[in-house]
């Protein structure tokens, strides 16, 4: 049986994406960013896609057997600025309004780890709390977790909310999915760094990376020694600044600028001088210690190698003028492949649901999704 799903805060299209591969048939989806619009329209012309404020959005007629929702997360994530009275930490109610308008069998909500630990302000009631009782005054039994993206075909240890909440009661026996096991790097970036010619939409590999912190010596060096990836930013408290493909990455998000080192890479701990650009810096006052990465040449990750960490196809063309505008698209979304597993793991439950049977195990929970490039 083919069910239907509807997409609120649908961003660059991984939560979207991920539910059409698994088989659902789209009915729409909303964003209030021309950019990420205009993504979702190139790829899918066919799709019914509104450029709105969440705020204006008349869902009538619009009936889904699934309801999605990636909501805003920058008031919750480390990468933002993580303040409780942020505005868009409120959005979650619009998502509530429609599924109490529309009356959807499922409704996905999905967010970040911090979600966790943040409390609604005044009330100090924390948010998980909040956005569950909320669906439940509704009608709605609620399902949630939070799950290592690295254990869903995503070669990242991000971990991410994902909240699922049945009208009426959840299939006897429901889980979310489970992990498959790690998935590193190597298969996502060894071709694309290896084969420069490779000719992909929004790669422009360019080896220049200007900064007043890591170093591009120049130094001659083995053209045939393989690049190494890189972390440029957020190094103080995330690891050691060179990475390995055979491992997971940290989280790709907004906020972290990864790229490649090429010859004499040395990377070391260095105190900064914050005085002359106090300005630029967030925490004018830290103390520790910042990396800084050496090497005869860098560059940043082109945004297709961003997209291939979070499991876009290689079709998937991002829209935007602005490297920041991609960048955001592709942070913020849904990472494809565990949309993918989620929303095979939701079809299963609608059997159940429908049919008023114990949940099965979809055939997608019981293998590692990767995507082919």
């Amino acid at each position: 049986m083919s069910y239907s799903f509807g997409g609120m805060f649908s961003g660059g299209g991984g939560l979207d994406l991920g539910f059409e591969l698994a088989g659902f048939d789209h009915r729409f989806s909303t964003d209030w960013d021309a950019d990420c619009v205009a993504t979702l329209r190139q790829n899918r012309p066919h799709w019914s896609v509104s450029h709105i404020d969440v705020h204006d959005f008349d869902p009538v007629d619009r009936e889904v057997d699934v309801l999605l929702a990636g909501i805003p997360c920058q008031g919750f994530s480390l990468g933002g600025n993580r303040r409780d009275d942020d505005d868009r930490n409120q959005l979650f109610r619009q998502v509530v309004r429609v599924a109490e308008k529309i009356r959807p069998p499922v409704v996905v909500v999905e967010n970040v780890l911090n979600l966790r630990n943040m409390r609604l302000p005044g009330s100090g009631k924390p948010f998980i709390q909040e956005i569950s009782g909320q669906f439940e005054k509704i009608g709605y039994e609620v399902e949630s977790d939070f799950l290592k993206m690295s254990g869903f075909g995503v070669p990242q240890t991000r971990r991410r909310f994902v909240l699922v909440a049945f009208r009426g009661r959840s299939p006897k026996g429901y889980q979310l999915p489970g992990a498959c096991g790690v998935q590193h790097a190597e298969p996502f970036l060894r071709d694309i760094i290896m084969n420069p010619e490779l000719c992909l939409p929004n790669h422009d590999p360019n080896w220049s990376f200007p900064s007043q912190v890591h170093v591009a010596t120049g130094e001659p060096f083995d053209e045939s020694e393989a690049p190494i990836p890189v972390r440029f930013s957020r190094t103080a408290s995330d690891g050691n600044a060179v990475r390995c493909l055979k491992q997971p990455f940290p989280a790709v998000d907004t906020a972290t600028i990864w790229g490649w080192a090429q010859g004499n890479v040395t990377a070391e701990r260095l105190d900064v001088d914050r005085s002359n650009r106090a300005k630029f810096v967030r925490n004018r006052e830290a103390k520790h210690k910042l990396w800084r990465v050496s090497a005869s040449r860098l560059r940043a990750f082109t945004e297709r190698e961003y997209a291939r960490l979070q499991t876009f196809p290689d079709d998937w063309v991002f829209a935007g003028a602005t490297k920041r505008s991609l960048h955001m698209q592709i942070g913020n979304a849904v990472p494809v492949a565990f949309a993918r597993r989620l929303g095979e793991n939701i079809g299963a439950a609608l059997d159940s649901y429908y049919k008023g049977v114990p949940y099965a195990l979809s055939s997608g929970e019981s293998r590692q999704l990767v995507l082919e490039y």
